[in-house]
């Protein structure tokens, strides 16, 4: 399986075809406080621009709807259905990946046989609501030592207000990739923003 270096997060199918355009060819679609029917709604148009475009779409917290609309998999925060349970549901192709923000989290999810998983936050983001402990550059680093030391190899995404000046920096902790939100999506040329973020990130890295 091959988890994209550069995962863009968003709310919107039209944010989402902007990404594209630059390049990008992972899709984590996050929807909070919607009815179903609008979530839905939200998926599918945002899955219509993934296909257009050969991109991955990944559903934040949902997996009931991942598996109705064909999404390619999952991604579960820490209070969100176990990642066994989501695999059953979803079975073996999907992508299941998870929310951490220690190295114990760390261990936990890939004992637990996710895809990839998503560390941070780096920095202070107003996307997400009850923000864990902040990391910086020092924490990456000492968690990607522990895993290195204890033999865990899988995919860590660094996440949360990450701009493009600290992709290098990351890069070098040993993550895989970074995953951003606001860097593209509220930058003025989103489009270009993004071909910035591809041009310092390899599109798929192999695992």
């Amino acid at each position: 399986m091959k988890i994209n270096a550069l995962h863009y997060i968003t709310t919107s199918a039209e944010a989402a075809e902007l990404a594209c355009q630059g390049g990008v060819h992972w899709v984590q679609l996050r929807v909070k406080n919607q009815p179903p029917a609008i979530w839905k709604q939200l998926a599918l148009d945002t899955l219509a621009v993934a296909h257009r475009y050969g991109a991955t779409l990944i559903i934040n917290d949902n997996p009931a709807l991942a598996r109705e609309i064909g999404a390619d998999g999952v991604h579960l925060g820490q209070q969100d259905l176990p990642p066994a349970e989501a695999c059953e549901m979803l079975g073996p192709k999907a992508i299941i990946g998870g929310t951490a923000n220690t190295f114990a989290d760390v261990q936990h999810l890939a004992a637990a046989g996710v895809d990839y998983v998503g560390l941070g936050p780096f920095r202070f983001t107003s996307t997400k609501e009850k923000l864990s402990p902040i990391l910086g550059l020092a924490g990456y680093t000492e968690i990607m030592r522990q895993c290195q030391a204890a033999g865990i190899t899988v995919p860590v995404i660094g996440i949360g207000g990450i701009a493009l000046e600290d992709v290098a920096a990351l890069l070098a902790t040993g993550l895989h990739g970074v995953a951003v939100s606001g860097a593209i999506g509220g930058a003025e040329n989103p489009t270009e923003a993004a071909r910035l973020f591809v041009s310092e990130l390899p599109a798929v890295k192999p695992v």
